[in-house]
């Protein structure tokens, strides 16, 4: 993409997602709240206001003279943002990230707490070779360790997109040596991959699974009492008791994981188990059931 081609510099785009996220989830926005995010004076952080105002988004905020700052207008509607809760609960998590690493940053959101998790450890030097091979479409070789296969083996790789499931970080990729695309957790390459001069050989296009989009069906625990089950669906926001999630075939089982939902097997405890699939036959994943349940528990 050329310059020219990019609509919103990148600066003033994080600078407008703040104005439309802290606007509509905090109710008030305050030129304090861009000064002291992005290190900028009050006249510019005054003046991004008034652009976005003016260019994106007419008639989105009003100033409120009695709460010194901007509030959501009636008919508010998000143009930079998707206007989900995810969005402000991100922008906590980065606050409490960084001012973990710069105590005395104050970003002016409220008091709040992110439960930090622990993170898989992924070498500097791993990450910068994926990175090379998959952006520039080249082989990788590797050293790959699983847990259905502790003796690290040394592979050929054709990677050709990098995955964030949670947590955990994953490539996936074309394998030589099984002949077919799968899942390769980043923090289990044993010594730093090779992105290799040749060309990779097979594209993301050949990736079935990859190209395969699939519809999750999700409701509440069929075992729990319909007072639950109502409360378990005012959760996550169902329609008469479903929620349909569109998923790459390939990235289906995470999904599920991150709600908790296996395959085969229930909770033994509905209250904990919450969610289940409604339409696990559905899924077409057909012989390679195993290798999908496999990639998703970390065996691969």
């Amino acid at each position: 993409m050329k310059k020219t081609e990019w609509p919103i510099r990148w600066d003033l785009l994080l600078r407008y997602r703040l104005i439309e996220t802290v606007a509509l989830w905090e109710g008030r926005l305050t030129t304090n709240h861009i000064c002291h995010s992005f290190g900028i004076g009050r006249q510019q952080a005054s003046k991004d206001i008034n652009t976005y105002l003016r260019e994106l988004a007419p008639g989105n905020l009003v100033y409120d003279r009695h709460l010194k700052g901007y509030v959501p207008a009636a008919k508010f509607r998000p143009v930079v943002t998707r206007g989900m809760v995810n969005e402000y609960l991100d922008l906590l998590a980065r606050q409490q990230s960084l001012s973990n690493t710069f105590e005395s940053l104050d970003i002016g959101l409220p008091d709040s707490i992110v439960v930090p998790g622990p993170n898989r450890v992924i070498a500097p030097e791993t990450m910068r070779a994926v990175v090379a091979a998959t952006r520039q479409g080249r082989q990788l070789r590797a050293s790959y360790a699983s847990l259905s296969r502790p003796e690290a083996v040394e592979s050929i790789l054709e990677p050709h997109t990098l995955v964030c499931a949670g947590n955990s970080w994953h490539l996936r990729a074309w394998c030589d040596s099984n002949r077919e695309f799968r899942d390769f957790a980043l923090s289990r390459f044993r010594t730093a991959p090779e992105a290799l001069r040749q060309r990779a050989k097979h594209p993301r296009e050949q990736d079935k699974d990859w190209n395969r989009e699939v519809t999750l069906v999700i409701t509440p625990d069929q075992r729990l009492t319909r007072a639950q089950q109502e409360i378990i669906a005012g959760d996550y926001g169902m329609d008469r008791g479903r929620l349909e999630i569109g998923t790459r075939a390939a990235l289906a089982p995470y999904v599920l994981s991150r709600l908790g939902i296996t395959f085969d097997n229930l909770h033994p405890d509905p209250l904990v188990q919450q969610l289940e699939l409604a339409n696990p036959d559905q899924l077409g994943f057909g012989s390679k059931r195993e290798q999908a349940l496999k990639a998703v528990a970390g065996l691969c």
